[in-house]
């Protein structure tokens, strides 16, 4: 016996009613934003897929050979069938019509397909076409339809409806259009070409004068009198639809790009790749550490409007000695990962967070792992620093101005793309712009390839890639594996040193990266002179000091030295150290506004009558104490500008230690990631979704009648026996009757069909309301299974 025949769907809510769970599943893992909230049955999810909002949400997803499979199928007729949208691809729409159908765009049999009335108004003109004929002709009146019926040899009739249902299949018949085409004249060929690939309105004078082929002497009337063209306006003429696909050689594209387009690749030697990577996060955990430590003594002041000041960021840039750009995107990786933020005070400032501390106790490998993770999910643009607003004016770094919802994806797909290429080979920049152009075609623009240009740029700065191509930490990192990813770059990192190499021209050499505590100590003693493959600092008087105020001794400077330097300690360093500390302290500090002590008289006497000291108002009180009418902090800087070297000291005569202020923010939150599109739902959330909207849908489309009475009352239960009976009910697809207690204290009773169940609360059709809602388990006063 043969199988009886199935109806064909009648609408979008049949088609979807009659696929399975696992479809179901996969239409809305594809279109997350039907879920926001879930719907109460297979009409309201029909209706919201079918919305304008989500419909050009989900082709903005399609990629390139998909979206012309859609643009066949909006130039076609409704409905369209697979023979007429392949003769018009020129390809098999097959795999396009598959994908088209899963995401609900497109619905019913092979030989009646339908696409969603949206989706024609969201297209627009798809692939640049202009409307049907049939359309296009409906504005001419009686006359000129029936001058142009005469001119192509059709029936009179003095209906202009009844001539349009004539002219419009006799103009769509290919052996017409190569008789007529062969008629007009060369220079009409041009004016065509013009409209072919679109927009294929044109502007021309006078455009609804009344021309036949008698009368025509110019080429646009030659084609308009033929049909090739239509006046649609007073000024403007546009090449019908069935004129350019046939133009076109009945297709609508140039050609069908099912593929991505072939990536411009050249090899390297994943080694080498893998070296450059590790160099470039070197580098780039260098200058997040040095920027907030800088930050942590000093943090740059909060514009009024947000972010960091230019020459703020100027400064920054010639710490780290690194462009202003390049300072940036340290800045915004730094806050993206939540490492600095900003204060809490009246006057605000850029200070690392707690976090910063936590994030140095870890090994460089997952501190790389942090930022990187940060990066490819931050909505950040560091590239945007610099460009203008919608204002004119400068974009600032730290400012809420700097993100753009698809930086996320554009990130991911570029690393996709590295990802998929076998390892050492590099793609051309221009050639992942095609890629990632063809993958999401509708969003493509200046913009776009601004952001992916940028990916690459900034993905080479921390590591991900090296030359060009992906590393192997990279490779690890897209995987998800960041653990494993970290610990991969951690052994391309060179093992911290601990030591140093000292030279006799007051210099020492860091041949590497030094281990925190002496690197600590070295910059204490000694200004960064130069980088590069090695560092080299400076040893002077003022570094020298600014270790003894610190609270080092002399000796425990010797001590550093001698300890941490492979090479002996030169004879004209140990001079500066002693002489800088046989100096320091002579001079002592104190309040009166402020006061000034020596034992040696005359270097006070010195002091007192030196022109350059008159602004601290200094008085002798004592052969060795001198008072000042100026802060304590403004004479110790007064007095070392003028070559001395002092010591503040407390009211107790003891020396004062000032060590550098250390500033930490509270604890912030990292800073928003404004999601372009819906995040991913997980498969135990679509799994009680389509339970949800299948019992939704029964209940519905099922006859009303009173819901059946329980076999007893409904009975108080403890909360485990009730979390169970709606777990099993859950897994079961049955339905429960349960008594329930709102927030008001009033008691009802209703049945439901649970669906998920989870951090005490049940997600479940509600019978009573015919939704789907969520109910507290705790508010649950007991269940009970309904009667046969």
């Amino acid at each position: 016996m043969s199988s009886p025949a199935v109806d064909p769907p009648r609408s979008l809510s049949d088609d979807l009613r009659a696929r399975d769970d696992a479809d179901l599943a996969a239409l809305l893992r594809e279109r997350p934003d039907l879920l926001a909230p879930v719907p109460g049955d297979l009409g309201q999810l029909a209706a919201r897929a079918t919305t304008q909002a989500s419909v050009a949400r989900a082709l903005d997803r399609l990629d390139r050979g998909v979206l012309q499979v859609a643009e066949v199928l909006a130039a076609l007729p409704d409905p369209a069938t697979l023979e007429q949208a392949g003769a018009w691809l020129g390809a098999d729409p097959r795999p396009g019509v598959q994908r088209l159908r899963l995401l609900g765009l497109l619905w019913g049999p092979d030989d009646a397909l339908r696409l969603v009335r949206t989706v024609r108004q969201v297209v627009g003109s798809p692939a640049g076409l202009g409307p049907p004929l049939r359309e296009a002709l409906g504005t001419y009146g009686p006359r000129r339809t029936a001058a142009l019926l005469a001119d192509l040899g059709l029936p009179a009739t003095g209906d202009p409806a009844r001539a349009t249902e004539r002219i419009a299949p006799h103009l769509s018949d290919p052996a017409v259009l190569d008789r007529l085409l062969a008629e007009v004249p060369g220079a009409a060929r041009p004016v065509l070409d013009r409209l072919l690939w679109g927009p294929a309105y044109g502007r021309v004078g006078d455009a609804q004068r009344d021309v036949t082929l008698a009368s025509a002497s110019t080429p646009v009337e030659q084609l308009l009198a033929r049909g090739l063209l239509v006046a649609t306006e007073r000024d403007a003429v546009v090449l019908p639809r069935e004129v350019a696909v046939h133009l076109r050689g009945g297709h609508v594209h140039a050609r069908h790009e099912a593929e991505p387009p072939a990536p411009e690749v050249r090899e390297l030697d994943p080694a080498l790749v893998d070296r450059t990577a590790g160099g470039a996060a070197s580098e780039l955990l260098r200058h997040v550490e040095e920027l907030l430590e800088a930050w942590s003594a000093d943090g740059p002041a909060v514009l009024r409007t947000g972010g960091l000041g230019v020459r703020d960021l100027r400064r920054t840039a010639a710490a780290l000695d690194v462009d202003e750009q390049h300072a940036a995107f340290v800045a915004e990786l730094a806050y993206a990962a939540g490492l600095v933020g900003r204060s809490t005070e009246v006057d605000e400032r850029w200070w690392p967070t707690p976090a910063y501390d936590a994030w140095l106790e870890e090994p460089p490998g997952a501190r790389w792992a942090r930022l990187a993770r940060s990066w490819v999910e931050s909505t950040r643009v560091a590239g945007l620093v610099g460009s203008r607003d919608e204002r004119d004016k400068p974009r600032n770094a730290l400012s809420h101005e700097l993100t753009h919802g698809a930086a996320p994806e554009v990130r991911a797909q570029v690393l996709g793309e590295l990802a998929a290429l076998p390892p050492g080979a590099a793609a051309t920049p221009a050639s992942l712009d095609e890629r990632v152009v063809w993958r999401r075609p509708r969003r493509a623009g200046r913009v776009r390839s601004d952001l992916v240009a940028g990916a690459l740029r900034e993905a080479e700065l921390l590591g991900l890639t090296g030359r060009g191509a992906l590393s192997g930490p990279g490779r690890l990192l897209v995987a998800g594996d960041d653990e494993t990813a970290g610990g991969a770059l951690g052994r391309l990192l060179p093992e911290p040193l601990d030591h140093v190499l000292l030279q006799a021209d007051l210099t020492a050499v860091a041949p590497g990266p030094l281990e925190p505590a002496l690197a600590q100590e070295i910059a204490l003693l000694a200004d960064v002179e130069s980088r590069g493959g090695a560092t080299v600092y400076r040893f002077s008087e003022s570094s020298v000091r600014r270790a003894l105020d610190a609270g080092r001794t002399a000796d425990d400077v010797h001590r550093v030295l001698a300890e941490r330097s492979r090479t002996p300690v030169p004879q004209p360093l140990t001079y500066l150290v002693d002489d800088v500390a046989r100096r320091h302290g002579r001079i002592r500090v104190g309040t009166a506004s402020a006061y000034v002590r020596c034992d040696d008289a005359s270097v006070l006497a010195e002091l007192a009558a030196h022109r350059r000291a008159g602004r601290l108002r200094l008085r002798r009180l004592a052969p060795t104490v001198l008072a000042a009418q100026a802060p304590v902090e403004q004479v110790l800087e007064e007095l070392r500008a003028l070559g001395y070297a002092p010591m503040a000291e407390t009211p107790d005569g003891d020396v004062l230690v000032r060590r550098p202020g250390v500033h930490r923010t509270p604890e912030v939150a990292r800073p928003p990631r404004l999601r372009s599109e819906p995040a991913a739902p997980d498969d135990r959330l679509l799994t009680a979704a389509v339970r949800a909207v299948r019992a939704g849908d029964r209940a519905v489309r099922a006859e009303r009648r009173p819901a059946p009475a329980p076999a007893a009352l409904v009975p108080r239960s403890a909360v485990g026996d009730t979390l169970a009976a709606l777990r099993s009910a859950a897994e079961e697809g049955a339905s429960l009757w349960i008594g329930y207690v709102n927030n008001d204290g009033h008691a009802s009773e209703r049945v439901i069909d649970p669906v998920r169940v989870e951090g005490g609360h049940v997600t479940a059709f509600d019978h009573l309301r015919d939704e789907v809602r969520t109910f507290a388990v705790h508010r649950i006063t007991g269940v009970a299974a309904l009667a046969d």
